[in-house]
């Protein structure tokens, strides 16, 4: 992880060097020294971490040090430079006249950046490169000598302990698992079990294993622990015992995959796979499957979704394990504890209550608080002591936990490659319970803090959502809500992953963040408010005027992050406290936690700023001077005003990739703007139309997602988007306040080359269009979502043209007073999801139009809609079992469909 603070530091230098030398004037040659000493200890970096990996050293006491001081001595020459820039960036700034004869005197008090970098080159960034030559010599000497820790052979598998017992909230899933398991089907079937560690899915398996149905139905069942450490021999050699008593250990791994592959030929029986961790393990077995042995079974449990995924033959959808709800959590901590249901006393009854939430539907962490409290009971004998020593359990649950459960984590995080680390630690700074909000919001904060590298083919977003995507596969991040697409949108960790994150932190193996928390009792911060100025990042979750108050100072924090789940005001005296403290700042995340009643001013001066939320009741101005934060790459303006004026000149701040805002956006930075303006603008919202220009779009001509407030008729007639062929995603609000948009419908539709040509989401909403004009939004054959909100369309009858939408996934209508809909039948071929909200008085959803339809979500429909509805999802599961022949109605049973409340 050293690697990617060095490529950060590299990247920074040399966006430096290229876009602003006036700022290092007299230092580019070392600068530039630097950067070839550090372009070397990269290359370096990289071969001691292959070698660490093949020597299984990775985790070696000795690496982690070298690694910690590798970052200190990259954090340092990082705050040094970003020290001069803030300080020389005023000096060498074109402002007012009076400044010009400031500056020479300005200058003087700078000490030379030359002098600095060299002074650090010499003293810290040599001697430790030497250190690391040293470490890498040391490494290749232990992998040389005497047996590698990465012997399989030497080592005890440990078998997890099987839970039998006090089992809650595993019925409906054994008894779904178990008709799957009876299914005659046409080839080998082989399902999965997935979920988060500690969810029972190897409990789960086990019950159906021992389940009387199966073993009357398999006689012969074999159950295999696979786990993290695979050995193909090994699990050969354990099947084979179910079939034989002869030693084969003797066979060469081709002749015993031979012998092995005989006795499963033909044969029907069960073979339960526990713990598949990788695809190449489960490859391997497969290896000796024969497909057209129609009568075995093969159930897998794994903590990876692609995995279960991969080896699920049939619907192609893994089993996935759901976690306890908060009544079924405190069922079994009452077993737990008492042995039985309702036994517990009254006095106890809400706090373990409160126990059992703060346990976060996770069965383990149930079953290890249960333990130690029943230990606890037995050596108390009063009421009192026991409530106490319950409400000292349920101020931290997690804590108590996460011992029990730190190996298990462990071993998945060990497993997790080296880019993905920091992405998963980081996910510690939120608070319990808290839904990280978007993972649009998640990937662009990892963007900011340096955790994600420029992949060849890949911009940096698509890099982080593949990041994410890979944690949600090993089942370390939940999610809690998909968009319509099936993207992940709001996802959170679970109590026990967070608190192994703050773990991580806590034991300095990672010098990522720091939460500071108000101790109650005692009126003091937890740490201490000087431990501020060694932080580099601080998240707080409360208190934060209290934070404010003992005036902190933070010379190297860059990251501030504040998540309330109640937002408040920030008193004015504090609006200019963040900036004055922490002048180095790259990260201010405070979106959903305070509001300013005013614009902070110096927030201009943080110019190292990348990424940085601002939220108003009514702000309505942006100044021109946050032209200067060039840094910045994400900024966010959340304010009740329909408007926004940007007196800043944003073409002159080259890094921006992302400006969003529900405000209509008004361009009023005066100037052209740098060579580069707008290359790396990828999300606008929303422009009014006024501001749609060719000059506009000719600069931000990389955009990916465009959001357009106001006036559209205007838009409609005078600008094309046809020359944004990176624009993917379109949302266009017809706002003509304070008129009403229905006296004032737009009358016409551009043609469909109007649009983007790579556009594949469009959302519209307000613009009261005629049903006619669906014609022309059908023509555009790029178009995979399209979202009609608050009455983008009007008129009760809507007659559907064929031939439309070829490519369209997801349709989206919401509020219309549409009667009828009729469909001829060869339109819509390719939708898979359709979503009506409040259309009240639409008498019945066309059975021609859904072929291929997976999911319908209704809400605020009619009886009459939603008894239609029931009826397509009927014949389509219908047809497609039949389809499948011996397929069993439940996995093969349509449609999913979602019902909301009804008019």
């Amino acid at each position: 992880m050293a690697e990617r603070a060095v490529t950060f530091l590299l990247e920074n230098l040399k966006q430096l060097i290229t876009c602003y030398p006036e700022l290092i004037s007299g230092a580019e040659n070392e600068l530039k020294q630097l950067m070839n000493e550090l372009s070397s200890f990269k290359t370096f970096l990289k071969d001691m971490g292959h070698a660490a990996k093949k020597s299984k050293q990775e985790e070696s006491s000795s690496l982690r040090e070298m690694e910690k001081k590798i970052k200190e001595v990259i954090y340092e020459l990082e705050d040094t430079i970003d020290s001069y820039l803030t300080l020389q960036a005023p000096a060498t700034a074109p402002t007012k006249k009076r400044d010009f004869f400031l500056r020479p005197f300005k200058a003087k008090r700078l000490i030379s950046l030359a002098q600095q970098v060299k002074s650090l080159r010499q003293d810290k960034v040599k001697p430790m490169l030497e250190r690391a030559m040293l470490c890498y010599a040391d490494m290749q000497i232990s992998d040389g000598s005497g047996t590698s820790a990465g012997d399989s052979s030497l080592k005890v598998k440990k078998v997890p302990l099987i839970r039998e017992e006090n089992v809650i909230g595993l019925d409906e899933a054994e008894w779904t698992l178990t008709n799957y398991l009876k299914e005659e089907t046409d080839e080998l079937d082989v399902i999965s079990i997935v979920g988060m560690l500690g969810l029972g899915k190897t409990t789960l398996a086990w019950k159906i294993f021992q389940n009387e149905i199966i073993q009357h139905e398999f006689p012969t069942r074999v159950w295999i622990y696979v786990s993290q450490e695979f050995n193909r021999k090994d699990v050969l050699l354990r099947i084979l015992k179910e079939f034989t008593n002869e030693d084969k250990s003797y066979m060469s791994d081709l002749e015993l995959a031979a012998t092995v592959r005989g006795f499963l030929e033909t044969g029907k029986f069960l073979l339960v796979l526990d713990d598949v961790w990788t695809v190449e393990a489960w490859n391997d077995i497969q290896d000796v499957l024969t497909k057209s042995n129609s009568n075995a079974k093969v159930l897998i449990t794994s903590r990876n979704t692609e995995v279960a995924t991969l080896v699920s033959n049939v619907n192609g959808e893994p089993y996935m394990l759901r976690f306890l709800t908060e009544e079924e959590s405190w069922e079994l901590l009452q077993v737990e504890i008492f042995g039985k249901l309702d036994d517990c006393p009254i006095d106890f009854v809400e706090i373990g209550k409160y126990i059992a939430k703060q346990c976060d539907g996770l069965p383990l962490s149930v079953v290890v608080i249960g333990k130690f409290l029943k230990e606890k009971l037995s050596t108390m004998t009063t009421i009192d002591e026991i409530i106490k020593e319950w409400m000292n359990v349920a101020e931290n649950v997690s804590a108590q936990v996460k011992n029990n459960v730190l190996e298990t984590i462990v071993m998945s995080y060990n497993a997790l490659p080296d880019e993905l680390r920091d992405c998963f630690i980081y996910l510690g700074v939120f608070p319990q319970y808290y839904e990280i909000f978007t993972t649009w919001t998640l990937t662009r904060l990892w963007i900011a803090e340096g955790f994600i590298q420029q992949k060849e083919g890949q911009s940096l977003e698509e890099t982080a959502e593949e990041n994410l995507n890979e944690l949600v596969n090993k089942n370390l991040v939940v999610v809690d809500k998909k968009n319509v697409a099936g993207k992940v949108k709001i996802c959170r960790v679970n109590n026990v992953i967070r608190e192994f994150c703050n773990s991580k932190v806590d034991i300095g193996e990672h010098n990522l963040f720091q939460e500071i928390k108000l101790l109650t009792r005692q009126g003091v911060f937890d740490p201490p408010i000087s431990d501020v100025q060694k932080c580099r990042r601080l998240c707080i979750h409360s208190n934060l005027e209290k934070f404010l108050f003992e005036k902190p100072v933070g010379p190297c924090l860059r990251s501030f992050l504040c998540f309330y789940k109640d937002r408040i005001i920030l008193n004015p005296k504090f609006i200019s406290t963040i900036p004055k403290a922490f002048h180095l700042l790259r990260v201010l995340e405070s979106q959903y936690s305070f509001k300013f009643t005013e614009f902070p001013t110096k927030i201009t001066k943080l110019i190292h700023l990348r990424y940085v939320t601002l939220s108003f009741d009514d702000l309505n101005v942006l100044p021109e001077a946050m032209s200067d934060l060039w840094n910045l790459q994400t900024l966010i303006v959340d304010t009740r005003s329909s408007i926004l004026t940007i007196n800043a000149n944003i073409w002159n701040m080259i890094q921006l990739r992302h400006l969003k805002t529900e405000a209509s956006i008004i361009l009023a930075g005066k100037g052209e703007g740098k060579a580069k303006a707008g290359e790396n603008l990828q999300t606008l919202g929303r422009l009014s139309p006024e501001c749609c220009t060719k000059d506009v779009f000719n600069k931000a001509r990389h955009l990916k997602e465009l959001g357009i407030r106001g006036r559209l008729a205007t838009l409609f007639e005078i600008t094309s988007l046809d020359k944004l062929d990176r624009l993917e995603n379109l949302k266009l609000l017809n706002d003509i306040y304070p008129e009403s948009a229905s006296e004032n419908p737009i009358h016409n539709v551009p043609k469909s080359n109007w649009f983007p040509p790579n556009l594949k989401k469009l959302t519209l909403s307000g613009t009261f269009l005629d049903w006619k004009h669906m014609t022309t939004l059908g023509m555009i054959d790029t178009l995979e979502v399209l979202k009609l909100k608050y009455y983008a369309f009007m008129g009760e009858y809507w007659g559907t043209v064929s031939g439309g939408f070829p490519r369209l996934q997801v349709l989206q209508i919401g509020h219309t007073n549409l009667v009828s809909w009729e469909a001829s039948g060869d339109e819509f071929p390719s939708l898979v999801h359709l979503m009506l909200l409040h259309c009240e008085e639409l008498d019945e959803i066309p059975k021609r139009l859904v072929k291929r339809l997976q999911k319908l979500y209704l809400y605020g429909v009619s009886k009459s809609a939603t008894e239609s509805a029931e009826r397509i999802v009927f014949m389509i599961g219908y047809k497609q079992y039949k389809g499948k022949q011996n397929k069993r109605w439940a996995r093969w049973g349509g449609p999913k469909l979602f019902i909301g409340p009804k008019y």
